[in-house]
């Protein structure tokens, strides 16, 4: 497989090596150049680059350093993957990239990858859009050093009482809790808590947002975790067969199947 001379910006997926996506596997394996974030993609993954790649690590690099590089080797022909954890579209610093790399004229592409928030689901076994109980994600992050906009705010957001996944939150605990309770969130509602979902030493918390915080102090959580909350995180919702979807309901008509009459 024979690249183009540009930055593929690669989503790496949440940490298991198999959960990249194919493309981005036939990216990382062709790249001449490899540049990743090495604190947070497993480097059983990198391993899969090319013998004959140059692969970098960007922990130690500023922006500046990162595009200086990215640039100066697709000007010479080469093709690079900068390999992001999760889906580089959430969360993962890319637009910086790629406004510096456009302003050199630099051709970039980007390839998704699976997100944490998904991977911490299926962890949990959770389906977050449960038919008559929430249709709706909420992705988000508690306002820490870095703000969020002013119509953001978690309480606001969490007005919704739909599901809400929480990025980068795990120390703004108390935060969190304050917020959903200001919201109008029972102190009972579940919440559950994957650190580093699909690695090998992968932590699952399950709680209330009431023990929220200390639940997550006497786990050690402090980072690499994804908050979920919202009864669609019930770890009870399993047993009860009351949430339906209309879908393969046998008397909904749709256009690939005719419904049966509820009466037959």
């Amino acid at each position: 497989m024979r690249l183009e001379p540009k930055v593929y910006i690669v989503g790496a997926g949440p940490g298991d090596p198999d959960l990249i996506t194919v493309k981005g596997q036939n990216i990382l394996q062709n790249a001449d150049v490899v540049l990743y974030t090495d604190s947070l993609v497993s480097e059983d993954l990198i391993a899969r680059a090319g013998s004959h790649a140059e692969v970098l690590q960007s922990s130690g690099m500023d922006l500046e350093q990162m595009v200086a590089k990215m640039a100066s080797a697709v000007r010479e022909g080469q093709s690079v993957a900068r390999v992001h954890t999760g889906d580089p579209s959430v969360y993962g610093a890319i637009l910086e990239q790629m406004v510096l790399l456009r302003q050199r004229g630099i051709d970039y592409e980007i390839v998704p990858g699976v997100s944490s928030v998904f991977a911490a689901a299926a962890a949990l076994g959770a389906e977050l859009t449960v038919p008559d109980l929430t249709q709706t994600v909420i992705l988000t992050r508690a306002e820490g050093r870095t703000p969020v906009p002013d119509r953001e705010k978690l309480r606001d957001l969490a007005s919704h009482h739909c599901t809400v996944a929480l990025f980068l939150s795990a120390t703004l605990a108390k935060k969190v809790v304050r917020e959903f309770l200001e919201a109008g969130w029972s102190e009972a509602t579940p919440v559950a808590v994957v650190q580093r979902a699909s690695w090998p030493d992968q932590k699952i918390v399950r709680t209330t947002l009431e023990r929220l915080d200390q639940d997550l102090r006497e786990a050690g959580i402090r980072m690499h975790a994804m908050i979920l909350a919202g009864w669609a995180l019930d770890p009870t919702i399993v047993e009860r067969d009351e949430h339906r979807s209309k879908l393969y309901d046998r008397t909904f008509t749709h256009g690939y199947r005719k419904g049966v009459p509820a009466h037959e």
